[in-house]
């Protein structure tokens, strides 16, 4: 019984110590929506500060454990008025809900360079469990030789399930936010 404890505890260790650490460049990262207005048209809009970082030991990430954190008061839509009024008690409620967040809870690969994340979304409060679809390429920086990889996560939710604007009309508001991250994650 005690070298199975033994060994448990080595294979343990050995998957910890081969852990890879990444930490976003924001600098070639974005975060970006896109929900309508009036029906007729769409608005673009973006976060930002934002921080990812994520640990994985397998080349297809299908182990990786990623954490993402949002300045909520960093949304920027091309217009100051709209802004302010996105950050107010209205919609994001930024001074009482500084952040939005997601954490990992499975990876899975689905082949070809393309990832199932399962995990918490937390915003303005609220926190559900979500699934969103990601590609990835790995390479080199070839200016500091560092490995890179970009990751590409589109998805949509409906701003009411974490109970944003839910006084403003659909008509004025698209109800459904179309959502997309790249980020440029950097190894080591």
């Amino acid at each position: 019984m005690k070298q199975l404890i033994i060994a448990f505890a080595l294979l343990t260790f050995g998957f910890n110590s081969q852990a890879q650490t990444w930490s976003a460049d924001v600098s070639h990262s974005n975060v970006v929506f896109t929900t309508s207005h009036m029906i007729v048209s769409d608005v673009d809009g973006s976060f930002k500060k934002f921080e990812a970082t994520m640990a994985s030991s397998k080349a297809d990430f299908s182990d990786a454990k990623i954490k993402m954190d949002i300045v909520a008061n960093s949304i920027n839509t091309d217009n100051e008025k709209r802004d302010a009024h996105l950050k107010s008690p209205d919609f994001f409620e930024v001074d009482k809900y500084e952040s939005i967040s997601f954490e990992s809870t499975s990876v899975k690969s689905l082949g070809n360079g393309k990832l199932s994340i399962s995990g918490k979304l937390s915003m303005h409060g609220v926190t559900k469990n979500v699934t969103f679809v990601a590609t990835y390429k790995v390479g080199t920086n070839i200016g500091n030789q560092k490995t890179i990889a970009g990751f590409k996560i589109n998805g949509k939710l409906n701003r009411k399930d974490y109970e944003i604007g839910t006084s403003t009309p659909v008509a004025v508001v698209g109800d459904e936010v179309i959502f997309k991250i790249n980020l440029e994650m950097v190894k080591g």
